[in-house]
């Protein structure tokens, strides 16, 4: 198994992070103060601080596939199951997507599902689903 990875990102307001990260998400919530919270985001550490001088922002974009994919964003890849139901659960929680759920780079090597959206802060997402997780790097 890979070593987890450790990202800790700002947040202008704790209580909107809780529900989006926590609720929505469904992260579990580690250790925590009235400045940051931990998150088990599929065996990985988020961390979310707060910034109260944060304004939530609109990413930069780059063309990938034909889509203004935002910048900086991060993401979990995961199986296409978790992906589906993931997509599913955003869909019927009415999340505004930046890029809604669809397969990019279909019938090609490292064919892959994806989609995008922010959280409350603007902090941008993106979560890809494969069928055989050796395509992750396939060029």
């Amino acid at each position: 198994m890979p070593q987890p990875f450790h990202l800790a990102i700002p947040v202008h307001d704790l209580d909107k992070a809780r529900e989006f990260y926590g609720e929505l998400l469904g992260f579990d919530e580690g250790r925590s103060s009235d400045r940051w919270i931990d998150y088990d985001c599929y065996g990985h550490q988020l961390v979310v601080h707060l910034d109260e001088d944060m304004i939530p922002k609109t990413a930069n974009t780059s063309k990938v596939d034909g889509h203004g994919v935002p910048i900086p964003h991060f993401g979990v890849v995961l199986d296409m199951r978790q992906w589906r139901e993931l997509a599913e659960h955003l869909n019927k929680s009415r999340v505004e997507f930046v890029i809604e759920p669809y397969i990019r780079f279909e019938g090609k090597p490292g064919e892959q599902a994806t989609m995008f959206f922010n959280d409350p802060s603007g902090n941008a997402l993106e979560f890809k689903g494969f069928n055989d997780m050796d395509d992750l790097f396939r060029k």
